[in-house]
């Protein structure tokens, strides 16, 4: 992947004091790493939006420090935000070394669309939103794209094992894990799918619900009079 640059300050103020600092537009960023001293930086806020933007937890980001000559690359390992407004607070950077593997969690993108929701009595299921590899820097994926356009009935899964991976990616997940999967959807949902939709639609969907449900003993006719 390509580097994205970001010049970072080191950072004097600590503590609760910092909010001084988000109020002039600088946020608090931290750098550490393997056998690296931890720093506490800063930097523009308004480029550090930018950069989350681009390089999402995947990115490398070539940290320009000060009087440093040689950027620092880094991944972005995590940040916080006000819950209340979106407003960044402060950001965590990882320093990794080119010629050392590192582990992170990679996010998992579907696309395609899935025959079998083309019946309202289906639903889609998302169980696994990333996955967690270890690789060279240089070799980290931006993401994993999962096509579920085979799933054409319910029961039908795509598991971590399914994934198409390249060889200098070693994925970290239990191979059996179901990253998606169609199911019946709980009669429940099915009601609030099918409200205020015309009765003959309703009861074609209930009936298609009905036929794909797993089977289970009915009524005699003399339980039903009972």
């Amino acid at each position: 992947m390509d580097k994205i640059e970001l010049k970072v300050t080191k950072r004097e103020i600590l503590g609760k004091k910092v909010r001084h600092l988000r109020r002039q537009g600088i946020t608090p960023v931290h750098l550490f790493g393997h056998g690296i001293e931890s720093l506490a930086l800063q930097c523009n806020t308004g480029e550090l939006e930018r950069v989350l933007t681009q390089a999402g937890h995947t990115g490398l980001v070539n940290l320009k420090l000060d009087n440093e000559k040689k950027p620092r690359t880094a991944v972005i390992r995590e940040f916080n935000r006000d819950w209340r407004g979106g407003r960044l607070l402060h950001v965590d950077f990882y320093q990794v070394k080119m010629g050392e593997k590192i582990r992170l969690e990679v996010p998992i993108v579907l696309v395609g669309e899935a025959p079998a929701l083309k019946s309202k009595a289906n639903m889609l299921e998302h169980e696994l939103g990333t996955l967690t590899v270890e690789c060279l820097p240089g070799k980290i994926p931006a993401r994993f794209e999962v096509d579920i356009s085979s799933l054409a009935e319910a029961g039908q899964t795509i598991r971590v094992k399914d994934i198409a991976l390249d060889k200098d990616v070693t994925v970290l997940n239990d191979p059996e894990l179901v990253v998606v999967k169609i199911s019946f959807r709980p009669a429940e949902k099915l009601e609030e799918v099918v409200v205020e939709k015309p009765a003959e639609m309703v009861e074609e969907v209930v009936e298609a619900a009905e036929e794909a449900a797993p089977s289970a003993e009915k009524p005699t006719e003399k339980s039903k009079e009972t």
